[in-house]
């Protein structure tokens, strides 16, 4: 089944009118957002955005595999399912469905869509909310991870004097400055600065936001802004951020435009903390 990889409120509000079992919306805002108000029959789990993966090697991917295999169990989510993931808005939450997007893929879910705009379309398309929760039974989560989606630092080492791969930085500002080390806390991390030889495009470039409503720029637009930073459609990129969660923000924009990108999951919080690692600190 060719699952699109965008869907918008009207058509995942039709999907949602066929009352499918193989259906399931994954709400990733906070738990009080969500007992405010969701989408109907959507279900919560923050986990997609908060949690921080160990470390890339296999130890740490271990544990972020059954940490997840136990929650889709909970939830009633065995894997087949047609699987469509939301947040407030794709500019102001650090790419928490994207990141939720590229984790379900990774861990073996074939069928998994963003709902473009988020929630914010949904509301201003005027459909219905609800605060009520849905009960589901658990069931079997069936993992099939695929590892080759997620970069390690063991590659991203590797691919530091490679010139055929483009180290991308997608970070804010101050981050890519190094006067901070996460989108959070400026110390939240021991060391601030950049991979060597990265460059940089920030996240937000490549949406574009109307009546504060956020969206994947076209694909010309994407392609345009990303030869400016010397990737065209035939690079080999390997993009990192913070948590994960805005590179995989950047990888759909890129997918759309036919961009061969791969996410470095671990990302700054994982990079900076091992000080055998080299860093570029120095202001630009």
């Amino acid at each position: 089944m060719n699952t699109k990889l965008l869907i918008s409120p009207q058509e995942l509000r039709s999907l949602l009118a066929q009352n499918s079992l193989q259906t399931v919306v994954i709400d990733t805002r906070n738990q009080e957002d969500y007992a405010i108000s969701h989408i109907p029959q959507s279900i919560n789990i923050r986990d997609f955005f908060t949690y921080l993966l160990e470390n890339s090697f296999p130890t740490g991917l271990n544990k972020l595999q059954e940490y997840f295999a136990q929650i889709m169990s909970k939830v009633g989510i065995s894997g087949a399912e047609w699987l469509i993931v939301y947040e407030d808005t794709l500019n102001e939450g650090y790419g928490q469905s994207c990141r939720a997007a590229f984790l379900l893929k990774y861990l073996g879910c074939a069928q998994v869509s963003i709902l473009h705009g988020g929630y914010r379309a949904w509301l201003r398309a005027g459909l219905p909310i609800t605060d009520e929760v849905p009960l589901r039974e658990s069931s079997i989560f069936r993992l099939h991870p695929n590892l080759d989606m997620m970069v390690t630092t063991t590659e991203m080492l590797q691919a530091i004097d490679n010139p055929a791969i483009i180290k991308l930085d997608v970070r804010d500002r101050s981050e890519w400055l190094g006067l901070s080390s996460s989108p959070y806390n400026p110390d939240f991390c021991p060391r601030k600065g950049r991979i060597p030889n990265a460059v940089w495009l920030e996240w937000h470039r490549l949406m574009t936001s109307e009546l504060e409503i956020s969206m994947f720029r076209s694909k010309a637009e994407i392609l345009e802004i990303c030869q400016s930073v010397g990737i065209t459609s035939d690079s080999i990129v390997y993009v990192y951020c913070f948590k994960g969660s805005r590179a995989a923000n950047t990888q759909i924009a890129l997918q759309m435009a036919g961009i061969y990108a791969r996410n470095y999951f671990g990302s700054w919080n994982e990079w900076s903390r091992d000080f055998s690692l080299p860093i570029n600190s120095r202001l630009i």
